[in-house]
Formats: C-alpha cells, sequence, structure tokens
C-alpha cells in the first residue's frame, strides 16, 4: 500500500489535549513501551474519528498492525468518553443559558446490507441515531447513548435516556429556559409530551 503525507482540520491544542490523556492512561496502567508514542497514537486517533481513515490505511501509515490500530483507538475513545457530562450535569449547564438547541442526527457508518437495523431509511444509509442538546452557539452539551439508525426519532426518544432528557429538561423549561427542537420532541403541550413518554412503556 502506497503511503502519502495529509492534513487533519484540527488544532494542535486538540491533538496535544488528546496525548495528555493517553500519557496519564499510560502512566496509571504502567505502560512501559508501546509501538507509538502518545502523540502519535493521539495523531492516528484523530485521523479515524476526524478523517475516517480505515484501520487498513492507519496500519500502513503507522506501520502498526490493525489490531494495535483498534487496540489503540478503543483506548482513547473510552477516555474521551469518561470526560462526557452526565445527564445530571448538563442539566445544570442548561440552566445557565438563555436557550438551548436540541435535536437529532444519524452518524454515518460502515455496515454490510444484512445489518438491517442500521440501515437509515430517511438518511439512505447505514448509521447511528444519537440526539444532541446544544448552546446557543452550536456548541455541544450533551448526547445520548447511540442507537441503530433504523430506530426513529420518535422512537428514540422513549428508551431510558431519552426520557430522562424529555422529562429533566421540560422541568427546566418549566424553571423559565427557553428551548428550540422539533415538533417531535416538543408537540407546544406538555401534557402531549408527557403521554408520548408513557406510550413508550
Amino acid at each position: 500500500m502506497l503511503v502519502y503525507p495529509s492534513g487533519i482540520d484540527l488544532s494542535s491544542r486538540t491533538l496535544q489535549h488528546l496525548s495528555g490523556l493517553l500519557a496519564g492512561h499510560r502512566r496509571r496502567i504502567g505502560s512501559r513501551w508501546r509501538r507509538l508514542t502518545c502523540g502519535r497514537q493521539a495523531l492516528l486517533v484523530l485521523a479515524h474519528l476526524r478523517c475516517g481513515d480505515t484501520y487498513a490505511r492507519l496500519a500502513a501509515g503507522f506501520r502498526v498492525g490493525t489490531t494495535t490500530v483498534h487496540r489503540y483507538i478503543r483506548e482513547a475513545v473510552d477516555l474521551l468518553a469518561a470526560l462526557a457530562p452526565t445527564l445530571e450535569q448538563a442539566m445544570t449547564t442548561v440552566r445557565n443559558k438563555a436557550y438551548v438547541i436540541l435535536d437529532g442526527t444519524v452518524l454515518p457508518i460502515d455496515r454490510i446490507a444484512a445489518d438491517q437495523p442500521y440501515y437509515s431509511g430517511k438518511k439512505k444509509h447505514h448509521g447511528m441515531n444519537v440526539q444532541v442538546l446544544a448552546d446557543p452557539a452550536g456548541r455541544l452539551i450533551w448526547a445520548s447513548d447511540a442507537l441503530p439508525g433504523a430506530v426513529h426519532d420518535l422512537t428514540r426518544r422513549t428508551p431510558s435516556a431519552g426520557r430522562q432528557l424529555l422529562i429533566r429538561l421540560l422541568a427546566v423549561v418549566g424553571q423559565g429556559v427557553p428551548r428550540w427542537g422539533e415538533p417531535g420532541w416538543f408537540p407546544g403541550v406538555c401534557g402531549y409530551a408527557e403521554r408520548m413518554i408513557g406510550d413508550g412503556g
């Protein structure tokens, strides 16, 4: 496989932040030697997360095995996920905002045709359905757990994560915090929203 230089539209601060997380993790687990330094591992992970480079391409570019690439990415993703705010923390943040934005998205993934639950008929590709809560500037406050892309947004909001978010956000709205979202989230009548939750089981 041919290898060529490329670029990622991210700042060096992002690379340094992830590299620092990896360095701290290696110290905690007593990892003495790795094929790649923390900085190189961070670059590998960012290339995958930002650009979608495959394990095979990353393995060739960084001169490691595909199993190593998988392990490095999984390790970094777990460290980043641990930094994510809880739903309780998100609600605390919401109370300090002029308004919040609530929406869902289907993140594209590689799947074979047999994986029907992951195929989004709306987006016409395989993906994972995620609900997000953002501040007025569009900065992410909270993201739900992911479900297969075939799950419709209205259905998505009935499992525990979506249900908790809707209940708590409605409570915050009652305290005077405006919210913008799709009609499926906020039909305009709180009674209807609560009934929609109950119908989900």
